[in-house]
């Protein structure tokens, strides 16, 4: 839960403070618990600010869901990956230090996200944002594929997102939650896909 501050913030630093106790609240109670003056008083701000910066229910969602690609995307590098041009073992290393990275050190961030990914399925003004924000960690996946000489980069970048997701939900909210995989566990898993849709010609 973001900590209550003495001071209040203004400007940008408070609209991150708004979409970061959102994210937290998210975490901790679930949609329902995420409301303007839940977040008002989780976040220490006066009453009221919350509704100041995000008038309606949709647009402090859609404040969650930006404030999550953006910690997501600190989070992953994925724009920071090795280019596979340099062989997969580097590439492989980045990916399995990133994921493990999300799994062990920000499980209530993921939470947060599951939550957010059920409401968009719910509601069709919150689905077309939520997928035009994803779109910046697909983007680069498919053009790291490509990259690699898949011959079908698309589809490829879409195995490697859904084992991703899998292995992520399994670990934040499944069977396999008191069982994140070590870092090594990890790169084998990087490895074996990433042979299996790039092949072992220039990526070795």
């Amino acid at each position: 839960m973001a900590a209550r501050t003495a001071s209040h913030p203004s400007g940008a630093a408070r609209t991150e403070l708004i979409a970061d106790t959102a994210l937290a609240l998210l975490a901790e109670r679930g949609m329902r618990g995420l409301t303007h003056r839940a977040v008002d008083e989780a976040a220490g701000l006066p009453q009221g600010s919350t509704s100041n910066h995000a008038r309606t229910r949709l647009a402090l969602l859609q404040a969650a869901v930006r404030r999550l690609a953006e910690r997501e995307a600190a989070v992953l590098t994925i724009d920071a990956m090795p280019a596979p041009a340099g062989g997969r073992p580097p590439l492989v290393e980045a990916m399995a230090l990133a994921l493990h990275r999300y799994l062990t050190r920000h499980p209530d961030l993921l939470v947060a996200r599951y939550e957010l990914a059920l409401e968009a399925g719910r509601r069709p003004e919150l689905r077309d944002f939520y997928d035009s924000t994803g779109a910046r960690f697909r983007e680069p996946l498919v053009a790291l594929m490509a990259a690699g000489g898949s011959a079908e980069p698309e589809r490829h970048a879409l195995s490697l997102v859904a084992w991703c997701e899998g292995l992520m939900l399994s670990c934040a909210i499944g069977s396999y939650h008191s069982a994140v995989p070590s870092p090594e566990e990890l790169r084998t898993g990087f490895d074996e896909l990433l042979r299996g849709m790039l092949g072992t010609g220039r990526a070795e």
